[in-house]
């Protein structure tokens, strides 16, 4: 088995985290592992390290600067080896309310879209998504899940 394999796989069965550190680490691993032009649902209450974990990614994509929750501007764009769009769906009272974000027009090839509270998005963009469950186990533990991939 591959190191990537080995790492979905052990993402698939579920990995717990010691704190934002470990998070942001897990994140920066699954950077390579997705391919190009990829959706990626993260699922999970408020405070389970979604942003800390796309952090996390974003440093796996090469992007320097700081990643902060676009919870009140709806998306941010960040520029690494592949465009990143963070988007917090949180705000979104209704799915289709994301055709009004005109998200075609924003994604250059190669792009990496990670939706935060994926359930209040467009299920037209989620369809192969990448799905990820974040949960407490804890005060500072978290479980992370890959409950699907697009493979």
């Amino acid at each position: 088995m591959s190191g990537q394999a080995a790492f979905l796989h052990r993402l698939r069965m579920g990995v717990l985290t010691s704190g934002s550190d470990a998070t942001r680490q897990l994140g920066q691993e699954l950077a390579d592992c997705l391919p190009d032009d990829t959706v990626l649902a993260l699922h999970g209450n408020l405070g389970t390290g979604k942003t800390t974990f796309i952090s996390g990614l974003a440093t796996g994509l090469g992007i320097t600067r700081p990643v902060t929750s676009p919870t009140y501007n709806i998306y941010n764009l960040y520029r690494g080896r592949r465009q990143l769009v963070h988007l917090d769906a949180y705000r979104l009272e209704q799915a289709d309310e994301a055709e009004g974000l005109m998200l075609e027009d924003l994604l250059e090839s190669p792009w990496l879209l990670a939706v935060e509270w994926p359930e209040r998005f467009s299920p037209e963009w989620l369809r192969r998504a990448w799905r990820l469950h974040f949960s407490f186990e804890g005060e500072n533990e978290r479980l992370i899940r890959l409950e699907s991939d697009s493979r």
